[in-house]
């Protein structure tokens, strides 16, 4: 367990294993918790690094999240890979990380291999997307396994997490803000697209997204699990790996 400086506060980071270096990025209202229980499955290839965004996990607490949150975790992610000073690394960023890990790439190519962006919607957020994210999050905040998986990720206030994290997607969506501040044909680096087509946490056309933006990259590549909710990298977990690894092996 350790810590780095980003501005005034203090972000939460782990590191596990050795070889390839992996970032694990974690999606909306969850935090590096949410791996815990497959990280075994990376360390014995990858060198396994664990970070929580401000706000998230156990890192510092804000007052509120913006709008541009995915790329505001993206600014954080650059700023910790600077610290590291270890080289390219990989990027495993899974629903609202997967956005983030996207956007590291676009801004700082220098400091990243491939990235693998599992489970999320793509180049645009859909038109009811306010509406349905507002009702699964009312649902969830009811729901006693969802609350527990909550307060595992965040804490005793994971309620206020929760809260804050809505209110910046809703204005995010409301406001149609770009979800990349580069456009994506200018991506670099390799990349794999990964979901389920049972994942209804994704648009309901979430292949044929993953298809056009596999042809708009330079490098990309995808990869959709038959069965499976939401996120790939938990439901499909052990065939995830081996998928990650031909990746991230291959030439």
């Amino acid at each position: 367990m350790a810590f780095f400086k980003y501005g005034d506060k203090n972000i939460y980071y782990d590191e596990i294993g050795a070889g390839l270096p992996v970032v694990l990025l974690h999606g909306d209202t969850a935090s590096s918790k949410m791996f815990e229980y497959i990280i075994p499955l990376y360390t014995n290839s990858f060198r396994v690094i664990l970070m929580d965004f401000l706000g998230n996990g156990q890192s510092d607490r804000v007052e509120e999240f913006p709008s541009d949150l995915w790329y505001s975790q993206a600014q954080q992610v650059i700023a910790f890979l600077e610290y590291l000073d270890c080289g390219k690394v990989n990027l495993i960023g899974t629903s609202g990380g997967a956005w983030v890990a996207v956007n590291v790439a676009l801004e700082r190519p220098d400091l990243v291999y491939k990235v693998v962006a599992d489970s999320f919607d793509g180049r645009t957020l859909q038109s009811d997307f306010s509406e349905n994210l507002l009702k699964e999050r009312m649902t969830a905040k009811s729901n006693d396994f969802s609350r527990q998986f909550y307060e595992w990720c965040q804490g005793k206030d994971w309620e206020t997490v929760v809260d804050l994290n809505t209110k910046a997607l809703v204005e995010c969506a409301d406001s149609k803000l770009p979800l990349f501040h580069k456009p994506l044909e200018m991506l670099e680096v390799p990349i794999l697209f990964v979901g389920s087509k049972e994942d209804t946490m994704c648009r309901g056309n979430l292949e044929e997204e993953y298809n056009q933006m596999e042809q708009l990259v330079s490098n990309g590549r995808k990869y959709l699990f038959p069965t499976g909710n939401h996120p790939a990298i938990l439901s499909n977990a052990e065939k995830f790996v081996d998928v990650v690894k031909d990746f991230l092996f291959s030439k």
